[in-house]
């Protein structure tokens, strides 16, 4: 039986080609991922809270799968309707399923505490208009944004094509002196083979959107132990 430890049930965008690779490669011995998938072409606000609409038919699509969390995926996705609107939307999963939920924006927050960062230079593949409700929202969490960039890509599925080397080098070009951390945001970013590159050449933790979703996933379930997953939030 795959799941043997505990099943991680996923909620991604349709057109997500990144996540799931990802979370199987981090997720330690005996830990299934098993996913399901709401409409997103476009990321742009309308499209992504169209997404947040579809949430509770997938969630309790993988409650039939008896998993032992629900993961809304999706960065921008469980923030796009303002404060308190990750929280809102996992409050409505728990409800619907009956099994805990988490969302990938209230991992980001999590895993950026537990690193002890406050000052934060963050990258994105977003529009701008996008980049400006991530701000807010981290802003409004107590963070303090010293830089943020994105790469201005509207279509879901153009983001899944940037490759490693192209995360890196926007990545590093982003992050600005004075930043205590760097976050590298968005679930369909291939960021896995970076993240520790990225630690290195500038000598400050790295939070991805993937990496932080495993890695509070794991918090919730209660497995210990630095997992497969990359950079030193594994080590907290």
């Amino acid at each position: 039986m795959y799941g043997w430890r505990a099943r991680i049930g996923l909620i991604v965008p349709s057109s997500n080609t990144a996540m799931e690779p990802e979370l199987y490669r981090m997720a330690p011995p005996g830990v299934s991922v098993h996913t399901s998938r709401v409409p997103l072409v476009e990321v742009v606000p309308g499209e992504l809270l169209e997404m947040e609409r579809h949430a509770l038919r997938a969630a309790r699509e993988l409650a039939d799968a008896e998993v032992d969390i629900v993961l809304y995926g999706c960065t921008t996705g469980s923030l796009i309707g303002g404060p308190g609107f990750d929280r809102a939307l996992e409050a409505r999963i728990r409800e619907a399923t009956g099994r805990p939920a988490l969302t990938t924006a209230t991992a980001v927050v999590e895993a950026l505490r537990a690193l002890g960062l406050r000052r934060i230079a963050v990258a994105t593949p977003y529009v701008e208009e996008v980049d400006e409700a991530e701000r807010r929202y981290l802003e409004v969490q107590g963070f303090e944004v010293v830089e943020m960039r994105g790469m201005g890509i509207r279509r879901n599925a153009e983001i899944g094509r940037v490759t490693p080397y192209e995360v890196y080098r926007f990545a590093r070009s982003v992050y600005r002196e004075g930043a205590e951390g760097l976050f590298v945001s968005c679930t369909n970013l291939r960021t896995l083979e970076v993240v520790g590159l990225l630690e290195r050449d500038l000598g400050v933790p790295v939070v991805t959107s993937n990496q932080a979703s495993m890695w509070a996933s794991l918090r919730r379930l209660g497995i210990g132990g630095r997992a497969r997953g990359p950079g030193r939030l594994f080590a907290v």
